[in-house]
């Protein structure tokens, strides 16, 4: 048996609740399109199926309520507390979207894997919770059989609203929607529809010193250059390791020509440190036979005065 504690959000596919019962809190989702809950039902079931993916919540129970001879079905799931993706931006800063979104994109490649896309990608059906931090989704209503028509979606996420391609339900669909939430995230608004998209989108993220290293990925991403969540995860951890790589060649000596600077010497070669070695072992000799010598000859002035 479950208490219902309080309404958490409801959209055109039903209502959640907070609810409790013997095991503590969950959260329970109603709806009188069982075709829905079914759909969502067998989502949960395939994030179960994944081992280490904590993209959505655990599936605990599924059933029907029958009232006034009516059947309404539902089901349990994990309730997961923390703010939404947008909320815990503005209170830790952008530093976060890097590290954030590869977290979203392994779990949109485990996702993708068992033949789903996720569909209805935003900040706000996605939970930061923690620490240690985890981007979590609270709702997977959105989610399709690859090769369908997208079930649900919000404007500014869809590339089909952009015309940036269709809505059929493909891992690339998914991937334009994780660049429009980085964007989303570094302004943190929306923003409206213009007639040269992508010439503005790489304006915006000029602008934008957090975006600068993640550019060249948003843009493969919003293009639809990416064909798996994996291949663009690679290359995003790849640019936000730059500024490390960087540092390290300056700290052994080698040049930095991404950044415009002027080319530091190499680090030399166990052949070249040998040979100054030995140069300078030799100067050292010459210095000691040239101090003795001048103190012999000081020596024997004053013996002969």
């Amino acid at each position: 048996m479950y208490v219902l504690l309080k309404e958490l959000g409801y959209g055109a596919n039903g209502t959640v609740y907070l609810v409790q019962n013997e095991n503590g809190y969950a959260a329970l989702k109603m709806s009188k399109n069982s075709m829905s809950i079914i759909s969502e039902v067998n989502v949960l079931k395939s994030f179960r199926k994944v081992q280490g993916s904590s993209l959505g919540p655990s599936l605990l129970d599924v059933d029907d309520w029958i009232i006034k001879g009516s059947t309404i079905p539902f089901y349990v799931m994990e309730y997961i507390q923390g703010p939404n993706l947008l909320d815990f931006i503005k209170q830790k800063g952008p530093s976060w979207i890097g590290i954030l979104l590869s977290q979203l994109l392994r779990d949109l490649e485990l996702l993708h894997e068992q033949g789903w896309v996720f569909g209805d990608l935003k900040p706000e059906n996605l939970i930061v919770a923690g620490p240690p931090y985890r981007i979590r989704c609270i709702d997977v209503g959105g989610a399709t059989i690859q090769g369908r028509a997208i079930k649900e979606f919000t404007e500014f996420f869809d590339r089909g609203y952009w015309g940036m391609g269709n809505r059929k339900a493909e891992p690339s669909y998914d991937l334009f929607s994780v660049a429009m939430i980085a964007l989303n995230l570094a302004y943190l608004r929306k923003f409206e529809k213009r007639e040269n998209f992508q010439a503005e989108i790489v304006q915006m993220m000029k602008k934008k010193p957090e975006l600068q290293l993640m550019k060249p990925v948003l843009l493969k991403a919003v293009r639809g250059h990416y064909s798996s969540a994996k291949e663009m995860r690679k290359e995003l951890l790849t640019a936000l390791s730059l500024p490390a790589v960087q540092k390290k060649s300056e700290k052994y000596g080698y040049p930095d020509n991404s950044a415009g600077k002027s080319a530091a010497k190499p680090f030399p070669s166990r052949k070249t440190i040998h040979k100054k070695k030995k140069n300078r072992r030799l100067l050292e000799t010459l210095l000691i036979i040239v101090s003795l010598s001048f103190l012999y000859f000081v020596y024997l002035y004053f013996q002969l005065i």
